[in-house]
């Protein structure tokens, strides 16, 4: 099946040419290929365009998960026909096993896996091992840490078909082979139930999650494959064929299970050998417990804690080669895109000499064979031998994506709402703060936004406290805030409870903010990370979303960062002009747009699916007193504290953390409320 873009729209200002650019460098072999794109002017339509003409398997690497979320939604309204999947890591909370010889201190492994977000990586795994090619799979920088290996999660998978001849014990084998749990009671994903000659299957995610078939047996025939609804039994449709993948990604052969445990017994013994040729008597011993207590959980279970460790043995890979990873599992003529590059590409690079220098304490104390150092991320060198034909995605492209791209670097400058760069301008810091409050007060009065972002988290709280002092509506936020009550910040700012937002380096990629109208950048001449060409402009970039967006930089001199960010600036908004005048088009702000996640939302009928019992983030503006009146004529508060909770929920799940944010906050008021009135 081809990819089918569906869009209300079609490609506009620069982005007919961008695509007509990219996709021509790709089909003559262009490898790699950047897309700089301002802020706001459609980049990710632009790329859904690019892969719709293309029509190859795609792999879409974000930074973190939130803003793969975004993107997830994104493609996934684009191409509703097609298979869009989602791949990030499945850890909620992830403390990793470590030892710290400075203090003797050992620190176990400890996580919390989100049961959903696995079901989503099989999903995604499953849909490139069938053999489709219209396959999005939007994914963080997690996708080039160790899975298993493709072939025998493939040759685990089940396949069968009406007349098909197969021995019914031999198919219960293949069933509990991929890791499916018979069970007596109500079936579950991942479960499987016998009643004679029939078996009821519950399959653990994709198109078929929480689904329930029957495969009816007579002798060693099958006769009939059928899906049943869960509850009744009542059967819903006959199916000629069915496929069952297994459920984790780590499913091995036992043939392959017993030459792994023989390998590993005889690492062991060199590896006490070792030890007790260095005299180190107290690594011998743990290494000999350890590994032994693993070997007979895996001989009697199939598994044990911590069994990624082992993944060398169970994939048959020869000492210090790359574990296999989400990359195996595409075809070669696959397609990468990388999101915002400058920031993901540093990640890439990082994730390997972090987990090296944690490993190799375990190793060397005797925690761990030698063998869990393959259990491991990419190196940027594999990573780099893995990739497709490949598109990098930035407003500020590193020098890494533009030399690579060897002069294949497509603009995308112009904006389908016609918006143009906010203007920089240049202001000296003496009586910066007096001048910049006249500014946040004519910004105030139009009830537009201001982002102020500073050199230090210090000067972050002491500015807001003086603006405190002074009347400033505002907040400030850092690395040191809370994440989840960094969020809920944010959505204040959009609802219009305070007007000044403080922060220092988190003001950047991703943050989506159409009100905001001004951003005053303070000591823009401490050239650094945080005052270099691509932070300047990115910052800068958090005001191009308003048609009266401006950019303050307040500074004594001009450093080469800011001379070249401003000249960039006005290059681009002499183009953006040019186009509009040329165009007849007058520049509109841009809609206020959510956080694109809620396609993540199970079982949602709308985004905002108790807008008729609570007051929204735009009625925010309401006094306590009318909220709380709201609340007071409803009769059941403990029917609107449950449905909080369940909205928390499921938004917490789908990672939409803004709107989990909101309905906490709902349920704390509402409880609130509930014990007052009990008084």
């Amino acid at each position: 099946m081809n990819f089918k873009l569906v869009s209300d729209y079609a490609p506009m200002g620069d982005q007919p040419e961008a695509i007509e650019q990219l996709v021509g460098a790709i089909r003559h072999g262009s490898k790699h290929n950047t897309l700089l794109g301002v802020t706001g002017s459609g980049k990710t339509f632009t790329v859904a365009n690019v892969i719709a003409q293309l029509n190859r398997p795609t792999l879409v690497l974000s930074h973190n998960k939130t803003l793969a979320a975004q993107l997830y939604g994104e493609f996934k309204n684009f191409f509703p026909e097609n298979a869009v999947e989602y791949f990030v890591s499945y850890y909620d909370y992830y403390q990793p096993e470590a030892y710290l010889p400075s203090t003797d201190t050992y620190i176990e492994k400890d996580l919390s896996i989100n049961a959903d977000i696995e079901k989503m990586r099989l999903s995604a795994v499953a849909t490139l091992l069938s053999g489709r090619r219209d396959v999005i799979v939007v994914s963080s920088v997690s996708c080039l840490y160790g899975a298993g290996n493709p072939a025998d999660f493939h040759a685990t998978a089940i396949r069968i078909k009406v007349g098909q001849v197969v021995s019914y014990k031999h198919f219960l084998y293949q069933l509990v082979e991929a890791l499916y749990t018979r069970t007596e009671r109500e079936l579950e994903p991942a479960t499987f139930r016998i009643n004679g000659d029939t078996v009821d299957i519950m399959a653990a995610f994709g198109e078929f999650g929480n689904q329930c078939f029957r495969v009816m047996f007579f002798d060693n025939e099958i006769e009939a494959i059928q899906t049943v609804d869960s509850a009744t039994g009542q059967r819903i449709h006959s199916l000629d064929e069915l496929t069952l993948y297994p459920t984790s990604l780590f499913v091995t052969t036992k043939a392959r299970i017993n030459s792994a445990v023989q390998q590993i017994y005889l690492d062991l013994g060199k590896q006490i050998e070792f030890f007790e040729r260095e005299g180190r008597m107290t690594e011998a011993q743990r290494i000999k417990q350890r590994v032994e207590y693993d070997l007979e959980m895996i001989k009697e279970l199939g598994y044990c804690p911590g069994i990624e460790n082992y993944s060398r043995y169970f994939d048959g890979r020869a000492a210090g080669t790359r574990p296999f990873c989400l990359i195996d599992y595409f075809p070669k003529d696959y397609l990468l895109v990388v999101d915002e590059s400058h920031v993901t590409l540093p990640q890439v690079h990082a994730m390997y000499g972090g987990d090296r220098a944690r490993k190799e304490n375990l190793v060397e104390y005797g925690f761990r064979l030698p063998a869990a150092k393959d259990n491991r991320p990419l190196t940027f060198a594999e990573f780099e031998q893995l990739q497709g034909p490949s598109i990098y995605v930035s407003a500020t492209p590193a020098d890494w994506e533009l030399t690579k791209s060897e002069g294949v670097v497509v603009e995308q400058l112009i904006r389908p709402t016609g918006l143009v760069d906010p203007p920089l301008e240049v202001r000296v810091t003496l009586n910066q703060i007096d001048d910049l409050i006249e500014e946040i007060d004519k910004r105030v009065k139009n009830d537009d936004k201001i982002l102020v972002t500073t050199i230090t988290k210090r000067m972050a709280e002491e500015l807001s406290k003086y603006f405190d002092r002074v009347g400033v509506r505002n907040r400030y936020i850092h690395s040191d805030v809370d994440t989840l009550e960094r969020i809920q910040i944010l959505e204040d700012l959009r609802a219009g409870l305070f007007d000044v937002l403080v922060g220092v380096n988190l003001l950047r990629e991703g943050l989506d903010l159409p009100e905001v109208a001004l951003v005053a950048i303070l000591d823009a001449d401490k050239e650094g990370f945080l005052r270099n060409v691509r932070s300047i402009t990115q910052i800068a970039g958090r005001a191009a979303r308003h048609s009266q967006g401006n950019v303050i930089l307040y500074a004594d001199s001009c450093t080469e960062s800011m001379r070249y960010a401003i000249e960039q600036s006005n290059r681009r908004r002499e183009k953006q002009v040019r186009y509009n005048m040329g165009h007849a088009m007058l520049p509109r702000r841009a809609q206020k747009s959510g956080t694109g996640q809620s396609t993540l939302l199970a079982n949602r009928t709308s985004t905002e699916p108790n807008s008729v019992l609570y007051p929204m983030a735009e009625e925010r503006m309401l006094t306590a007193a009318d909220i709380t009146n709201t609340y007071i004529a409803s009769e059941n508060l403990d029917e609107l504290i449950t449905r909080a909770r369940e909205d928390m929920e499921q938004a917490a799940k789908a990672l939409d953390f803004l709107a989990a944010a909101r309905y906490r906050d709902r349920m704390y008021e509402l409880q609130k409320l509930k014990k007052e009135n009990l008084r």
